[in-house]
């Protein structure tokens, strides 16, 4: 979630850090600036699942949750901000504020793991690094016994095949975030549906889970994409762009015609329309194709070993119209360290003007400082 645009747009707003929320909430004294005083009877669950605004969102949903609080725990630090939580050693996470009565802790941990990816031990969905992974912090022993038993059992439900990488680590000071990411996905709704939606997050929830488990399995009126009969793609495509897309073929460097393309606008696939790059995520790689850090869609990409040239390379193709994009190194520029070297000939550039008029409207908001919604 932290990229370059996302910092801009913090310190262009004057953000700062909240301060401390202490480990035991409930009381009165050492919680960070703009904390609600609590009751009683209320408890406290901190637990870390990628980008809070996605772990805050979905646990505001759940019934006995009074409220969640994006922030920062775990590292060595004092005083972490959005700029430098990660070289503290933090992590994103959200203290769930929640009421024993209507809802259990066990029932919390069961949530949680129905949320995130408790395989993965370096990050979450698109958000890679240590500060985006997985953690239950517990409070006292009694939280540290049910986080054991509910990991535990989870690995004993074969539920996924690799083992379980969600740490539970005690809870030391948990830090309020900047205002700025407080119920992110009600002040920022249109920005966070998008950044949620790229993640990918839902689409594993659903495919490991089931429909109805994740917040959003697609948008609504999303669009479909399929591949026009082999007739139809010999009338509609160039003999170029038909030998690379169906035929797995490639255009020369330099002399093709995104290589050099600076305007704004989206990448869509030749063949059936479906949105797959955006300009903003393009850069000069110096191979004479054009490159991207990473996809638009990511559920629009799919992915598959190629030995063709007797040594092992990652084909990009798309998932609905099965064309042959190009190829993913891991030799590309930071936040992904991807190099999504594609085809112009497999390519269709929407510039930004003409997006709305050609049904690709939603992405405008894409543009510009005040519609980013990478994080």
């Amino acid at each position: 979630m932290q990229t370059v645009f996302m910092m801009v747009l913090m310190l262009a707003a004057g953000l700062v850090a909240a301060g401390p929320v202490d480990s035991k909430p409930q009381e009165q004294s050492g919680r960070g600036a703009g904390m609600p005083e609590l009751k009683k009877n209320l408890q406290t669950a901190t637990l870390a699942g990628g980008c809070f605004w996605c772990v805050e969102s979905d646990f505001e949903k759940l019934p006995g949750v009074v409220e969640a609080i994006s922030g920062y725990t775990g590292g060595r630090g004092d005083n972490p901000t959005y700029e430098n939580y990660g070289q503290k050693g933090h992590v994103e996470a959200v203290q769930v504020v929640y009421d024993p009565a209507k809802v259990s802790y066990q029932a919390l941990l069961d949530y949680f793991w129905r949320h995130v990816d408790p395989t993965d031990p370096g990050g979450q969905f698109v958000d890679r690094g240590p500060q985006y992974r997985s953690a239950i912090f517990y409070r006292d022993a009694e939280q540290q016994r049910l986080a054991e038993a509910s990991k535990q059992a989870l690995e004993k439900s074969k539920r996924f095949s690799k083992p379980i990488a969600t740490e539970i680590l005690p809870l030391t000071t948990f830090y309020r975030a900047e205002d700025y990411h407080q119920d992110y996905y009600q002040t920022h709704a249109l920005k966070y549906k998008y950044y949620r939606w790229n993640s990918g997050r839902d689409q594993f929830l659903q495919k490991v889970w089931g429909k109805g488990e994740a917040e959003a399995a697609e948008p609504p009126g999303e669009p479909k994409y399929t591949k026009p009969s082999d007739a139809e793609l010999r009338r509609k495509l160039t003999p170029l762009q038909y030998q690379v897309t169906q035929k797995e073929g490639t255009e020369p460097a330099f002399k093709n015609e995104y290589a050099d393309n600076k305007k704004p606008g989206i990448y869509v696939d030749v063949v059936s329309g479906e949105p797959l790059f955006i300009s903003t995520d393009k850069y000069d790689s110096g191979t004479g194709w054009p490159s991207f850090i990473r996809p638009l869609e990511p559920g629009n990409i799919v992915e598959r070993e190629d030995r063709h040239l007797f040594y092992k390379r990652t084909e990009v193709r798309s998932k609905h119209g099965d064309s042959h994009l190009g190829h993913v190194f891991d030799d590309g520029p930071a936040p992904t360290g991807k190099r999504y070297c594609m085809n112009s000939a497999a390519l269709r550039f929407i510039p930004q003007e003409d997006l709305e008029k050609a049904g690709y409207g939603k992405y405008l908001k894409l543009f510009g400082p005040d519609a980013a919604v990478k994080k």
